[in-house]
């Protein structure tokens, strides 16, 4: 069986969800192998996760150079891997740096770029296009396609891999040609879940209004134990963070539940959030289009329904 190269997406030392997701993936093209790109002493951390979900092999390439650039690094070790191992897939997740990285590698490998893939099987995936108008079947047309995948779109099942380990070599990089990582300032986290990760997740939009309304969309959050998201308009108004922004030109989640209040739905928005499981809705616009593809909505206003949807939420967990 010809294996599926998955590159590990970490974070100080932490193995992002995605990563489990990609490995379950794979199984349907063919025999799992981590790729794990990082500095030294990385792979430790992260191999039995691995491991326990299905990784036969986990390919480890270790050096100071890994954190010093922008996606190069990876780039050119799963292009070593793609000409010695020969997969029948290279599978990243369809993050920012995931999408440099495939578009690196595709070029460099002379593959088809699958992107923004939402399900994967070995007659072909199936993939959002134009924003998330659309979801479309496509296959590649080359030996070893690259495929990026969007988390929340797969289901983790874990399962017990040999999780043989391999070093692989870096190859040396032309820093003149590349974007070198002068300084790196961590974004300061609360204690709720990571937005990408979470299961749930609660945004706001334009219709919250300002940068203090949007304490009604925080407090509903932290009800559910959810992660917190905002839509482009909201931050564009400075409403919120840039970083939680949900949608084509910011993050795309797809958690078991996702909350939109006073979010009208532009496409850009839900091309963000659409692939998740169960899509709740207020809006006092009843013809806003995120009802056309909520699963359940309320016309209404959000600073009358979103306390009484927390107090509910609060009885039923005392």
């Amino acid at each position: 069986m010809a294996e599926v190269l998955v590159l590990v997406d970490h974070f100080d030392g932490d193995i992002r969800k995605v990563s489990y997701e990609l490995l379950t993936a794979a199984r349907a093209l063919g025999e799992p192998s981590a790729v794990v790109v990082g500095a030294p002493g990385t792979a430790a951390k992260l191999a039995d996760g691995l491991k326990a979900h299905g990784a036969e092999k986990i390919y480890v390439a270790e050096s100071e150079q890994a954190t010093e650039y922008l996606a190069a690094p990876e780039a050119a070790v799963l292009a070593g891997l793609v000409e010695s191992v020969s997969p029948a897939a290279v599978l990243l997740a369809a993050s920012g740096d995931g999408k440099e990285i495939a578009a690196r590698l595709a070029v460099r490998t002379n593959s088809a770029l699958l992107s923004d893939v939402v399900a994967v099987g070995p007659d072909g995936v199936q993939h959002s296009i134009f924003g998330g108008a659309f979801t479309v079947e496509a296959r590649g047309a080359t030996e070893h396609p690259v495929i990026t995948v969007r988390a929340g779109s797969v289901e983790i099942e874990a399962t017990d891999g040999a999780g043989a380990e391999q070093s692989v070599g870096m190859p040396e990089l032309d820093a003149g040609r590349q974007a070198v990582v002068t300084a790196r300032e961590p974004v300061v986290a609360g204690d709720r879940p990571e937005l990408t990760d979470a299961s749930v997740v609660v945004s706001g939009g334009r219709g919250v209004g300002s940068s203090e309304n949007f304490k009604v969309v925080e407090n509903l959050a932290d009800v559910l134990g959810a992660a917190v998201g905002a839509s482009r308009a909201a931050v564009d108004s400075g409403y919120y963070p840039p970083q939680f922004q949900v949608g084509q030109t910011g993050k795309t989640v797809s958690p078991q539940l996702y909350i939109a209040l006073g979010i009208s739905g532009a496409i850009q928005h839900r091309a963000g959030m659409q692939t998740s499981k169960t899509i709740i809705a207020v809006n006092k616009d009843a013809d806003a289009p995120i009802f056309e593809i909520a699963d359940f909505g309320v016309v209404g206003d959000l600073f009358t329904v979103t306390p009484q949807l927390a107090e509910e939420v609060t009885k039923r967990k005392s």
